[in-house]
């Protein structure tokens, strides 16, 4: 079987709904959840793994932090055969009406990504599919997670540099969180024909991180992120059987 350059994932065979995420770690416990899941690649920072959900066939992948690498990824999923991506992920809040262990349904993202504009003109949106946000939504719930959807703001670097970070204009435009990899996967399913949405837990305030240091590490967020996966993998197989795709 031949694979695919810089993931290693098979060119055929694999499921066409996909659940990725950043860390290779929490791609790991995700598919430990899954029933008769088995690692199909590892690379780099790009872990895979298939197994099913409620009957439904899945893949499960890791990107690594930010938009470059993972275009990559989103890339060779969709030349394998991957049609619906759902990305699960953590974020800070811009809002204090957004608490820790909430979940952000992102609905569009602004596109600060460091790399969608060398991809297309600066005016193309960074959208979600309308099926995939509201699969999510109501996914959150069943769950009963608090969900709110919106905008939110990916953003290639991490930390501030010595450049003013333009974080009031975007709070007055109310876009209610940020991180880093939304608008890379939402621009490159628009332009691949594809359907994607994704979903964040909050692990901090990133408005008033000066004044309560970050640490994502806590129990509230551990915990939503436990929720959070079951809401993404429900939102996903409700996907492929709205679609009447097989189980």
């Amino acid at each position: 079987m031949t694979v695919l350059p810089i993931t290693k994932i098979p060119r055929t065979g694999l499921p066409a709904h996909a659940l990725v995420v950043g860390d290779p770690e929490r791609a790991a416990r995700i598919a430990a959840v899954l029933d008769g899941s088995h690692e199909v690649a590892r690379n780099r920072e790009y872990h895979t793994y298939t197994g099913t959900w409620q009957g439904v066939p899945v893949v499960v992948s890791s990107h690594g932090v930010g938009g470059p690498g993972a275009v990559c990824l989103f890339d060779e999923l969709a030349e394998a055969g991957v049609t619906t991506l759902l990305r699960l992920g953590t974020a800070g809040a811009l809002t204090a009406a957004i608490s820790d262990g909430d979940l952000v349904i992102a609905e569009a993202a602004v596109r600060d990504d460091g790399v969608t504009h060398q991809l297309v003109p600066p005016e193309y949106p960074a959208v979600a599919a309308p099926e995939a946000v509201l699969a999510l939504r109501d996914a959150a719930a069943a769950h009963g997670a608090p969900a709110h959807r919106g905008l939110v703001w990916t953003r290639a670097a991490f930390a501030p540099g010595v450049l003013r970070l333009p974080m009031e204009e975007y709070v007055r435009a109310r876009v209610i969180a940020i991180e880093m990899e939304l608008s890379a996967l939402y621009v490159h399913a628009s332009m691949r024909g594809l359907r994607a949405g994704g979903v964040v837990v909050i692990d901090g305030n990133a408005v008033d991180e000066h004044d309560t240091p970050y640490d994502p590490h806590r129990t509230v967020v551990t915990e939503a992120v436990e929720r959070a996966v079951r809401v993404a993998l429900d939102a996903l197989t409700a996907l492929a059987v709205r679609a009447g795709e097989p189980a």
